[in-house]
């Protein structure tokens, strides 16, 4: 596994190294694919499709079909990563539900969470998004952050 491009302690976005991380696992995994709802940019899985164009398939606006795409992806047995702004999840909540019913191996990646994300606005913002996916069966949740230390 290709070690990460940045020092331990230095401040990155947790969309650009989930970006890394994805090009990463797909230079070691070729049953690892990308799919994206027309934001490949801000969720930084560009990486992935300019390194495999062959295993990058954009969704544009249509979330719902992203993520019945990725389980039937998954059922092929490809391992897919579908991304997007985790508030754009919400439009696909039923195909996300099936897919939880059905085992379905999807790893679901909503970028654009919390209250503070900067000058998208509220609009962009994913604040139902844990309570969303905890809901379902079988479901882990990830929400990486940043780890401050503070010098008392």
């Amino acid at each position: 596994m290709p070690l990460a491009p940045y020092k331990i302690g230095e401040s990155i976005a947790t969309r650009e190294a989930f970006g890394l991380a994805l090009e990463a696992l797909g230079s070691v995994n070729p049953l690892i694919v990308a799919l994206d709802a027309d934001v490949k940019n801000s969720t930084y899985t560009d990486k992935f499709g300019k390194k495999f164009p062959n295993r990058f398939f954009e969704s544009f606006i249509a979330e719902q079909n992203m993520v019945g795409a990725a389980a039937g992806l998954a059922a092929c047995g490809k391992i897919p990563f579908a991304a997007t702004f985790a508030c754009f999840l919400s439009r696909a909540y039923d195909f996300i539900r099936m897919a939880a019913i059905s085992g379905s191996n999807i790893k679901l990646v909503g970028t654009h969470v919390g209250v503070s994300i900067g000058e998208d606005g509220p609009s962009q913002m994913g604040l139902e998004d844990i309570a969303m996916m905890a809901a379902q069966p079988n479901v882990t949740v990830l929400y990486p952050s940043m780890v401050t230390q503070r010098i008392v």
